[in-house]
């Protein structure tokens, strides 16, 4: 697994190690331990996973007080992933780093703690996992409008689908993070 670190401590791009041949492939997709050693070390309590078609983007969502640690990936289909610092005080405080994860390089984003997430399906579907490592707390939930212009995210999708949450979430300059 080879590891490299962003612009935004607390994020990681994790690169593990495919096995393939004519047959498919394999992937380890989590290792306490080799994980561990990376510094991905908070336990995980909740996995998820939705299916999306093209153009859906879902996000910049956070918990308030609650905040969730993300190991996230695809395993059908691509999407453009994004995190966002959202931790006052931070040196790249608003500041967001984005990846193309796919099923083709099985590609990880550690998402740590404190910063908001989003992603855009970029193919016909996708199928998007998380690992957290804190509950989904619905009354805690937070969001940034994915378009806002302080953040100023550059999506690979022109018309993004949202939902009704996401069309109206308040610009990051609204927030009291």
């Amino acid at each position: 697994m080879e590891v490299e670190k962003t612009p935004i401590e607390g994020v990681m791009l994790v690169k593990p190690k495919v096995w393939g041949d004519t047959r498919g492939y394999f992937v380890e997709t989590w290792q306490q331990e080799r994980y561990a050693s990376v510094g991905i070390d908070l336990p995980f309590v909740q996995d998820n996973h939705s299916k999306s078609r093209y153009g859906t983007l879902r996000g910049l969502h956070f918990q308030r007080t609650h905040p969730q640690g993300k190991l996230v990936s695809v395993s059908l289909g691509s999407v453009f992933d994004v995190a966002v610092d959202i931790r006052r005080g931070s040196p790249t405080f608003g500041k967001w780093y984005g990846v193309e994860l796919t099923q083709d390089n099985q590609w990880q984003l550690w998402i740590a703690p404190g910063l908001a997430h989003g992603f855009a399906v970029t193919s016909e579907v996708a199928h998007f996992h998380y690992k957290c490592t804190a509950y989904y707390c619905p009354d805690d939930e937070g969001a940034i409008r994915w378009n806002d212009p302080h953040v100023g995210v550059i999506w690979p999708v022109r018309k993004p689908i949202l939902s009704e949450k996401d069309k109206v979430a308040p610009l990051f300059e609204e927030q009291k993070f």
